[in-house]
């Protein structure tokens, strides 16, 4: 270590150790996006702490890992606007598939769409993929007039950051397709991100007007 007054290495010292706690912080996340971020951070200030301390092995270490996680949050980053990396899949309302996962998310669900029990019979629904991963479903019925109203909008934590949501309601043209012109937001949301991905508000509820095909 330089010589360093002592005020000095009891603050570089704290430097280390949140360093340290902010690499342990970030491998609790069960966000991916937030996993990376945190683990970039850590990385930085480990480098940072390291190179003060001249124990450049370390240092060393960490500039590799935050330039892994740099090159992944970039290829995050760009796949959440790239339509292939997601796919949707109509499935029956009342199937297994969905059925599992309600059941396997269901306090989850419950968090963030407190009104939802069941999909209705006639409703639509889609589930979305991530490789051969399920990483969140859509539910939705015909209100009437070319409205399609949610009844549920849910997305796996991990995949959370990615709000792949808006390729149901967009890209995927899955709605347009069975002649919604508008979708509605469900009734009583907690924490609704649908303004981040196009909607607009009217009242209590979030409205997306549909390109239809011509």
């Amino acid at each position: 270590m330089f010589d360093l007054p002592a005020e000095w290495q009891v603050a570089l010292e704290a430097v280390g150790w949140i360093g340290s706690a902010i690499v342990v912080w970030s491998m609790m996340q069960q966000r991916i996006l937030r996993l990376r971020l945190y683990n970039l951070i850590g990385c930085l200030i480990q480098v940072l702490y390291n190179g003060v301390l001249g124990v450049w092995p370390v240092v060393a270490l960490n500039v590799v890992l935050a330039i892994v996680q740099v090159v992944n949050l970039t290829r995050l980053l760009r796949g959440r606007d790239d339509p292939a990396s997601y796919a949707v899949v109509d499935v029956p309302a009342d199937g297994a598939l969905l059925g599992g996962l309600l059941g396997r998310h269901r306090e989850d669900i419950a968090r963030f769409q407190p009104g939802f029990t069941q999909a209705s019979k006639d409703a639509d629904a889609f589930v979305v993929l991530a490789g051969d991963e399920l990483v969140g479903a859509v539910v939705v019925h015909d209100a009437g007039d070319g409205i399609a109203q949610i009844e549920l909008d849910y997305v796996t934590e991990k995949y959370r950051d990615f709000s792949p949501g808006r390729f149901v309601f967009g890209r995927s043209g899955v709605l347009a397709e069975r002649g919604y012109r508008a979708v509605v937001s469900a009734p009583d949301l907690v924490e609704p991100y649908y303004e981040q991905i196009g909607f607009r508000r009217e009242g209590e509820r979030y409205v997306l007007d549909l390109v239809t095909a011509s």
